[in-house]
Parts: C-alpha cells; structure tokens; sequence
C-alpha cells in the first residue's frame, strides 16, 4: 500500500507561511524554510511589541499628567497619591485625556483633591 503524505495539507501549511511572507525581502518571500524563519522571528517580535505597547502608553500618560500637575504646584506621585487617599477612581489614561484636552476640568479636579 503506498504511503499517503496528506498533500493537501501539506500545500497549505506552505502557502499559509508564504502568504504571510509576502513583500519581504529577497529569499525571505518565497523559499519555504527562510519564510518560515523570519514569520516565526517576526510573530515574536509581534507578540513582545504588544507588551512594549502598554508600557510606553503608560509612560506618555505619566508625563503628560505629570507637566499639567506642575503648573499646579504638585508632582505627579503626591497628586496620584492624593487621589488615592480621596478614593477617585479614574486611571492614568482618563486623567491624560482630561490634562490634554480639558484642563479647565482637570485644574478643576486637582484643586478638589488638594
């Protein structure tokens, strides 16, 4: 009995790879083996940037609440700290948007929670 080698699945594990691959440059779109390499390197990459992502927007919104705390007179850990203390339950992103684009109401909310 002959052996069945499943081609069918076989040509689409290949072309799924190469699909992926395409508009890389040189042997990388479209020999089999590189392809499968660089999608591997780059589906790792893709899965840490995700993580980097969240950090650095974590980042962003500190220092933005940070310069709009300043011009308060407070630095950024007493006004989160003050924030903590009288229990408002808005996170960093929220209060970055307030800071950037309504300062009326953040001055507005930093002075409450002085």
């Amino acid at each position: 009995m002959p052996r069945s080698v499943n081609a069918v699945a076989s040509r689409a594990r290949r072309k799924r790879i190469l699909k992926a691959a395409k508009g890389f440059y040189g042997k990388r779109k479209n020999v089999y083996t590189v392809a499968k390499n660089v999608m591997e390197k780059g589906l790792t990459y893709k899965y840490v940037g995700r993580k980097l992502k969240k950090r650095e927007y974590r980042a962003l919104w500190i220092v933005r609440i940070n310069a709009a705390v300043r011009e308060e007179g407070l630095t950024y850990s007493q006004f989160i700290n003050l924030l903590n203390t009288k229990g408002v339950g808005l996170d960093r992103k929220i209060l970055a948007d307030l800071a950037m684009n309504e300062p009326e109401s953040f001055k507005a909310l930093v002075a409450s929670v002085k």
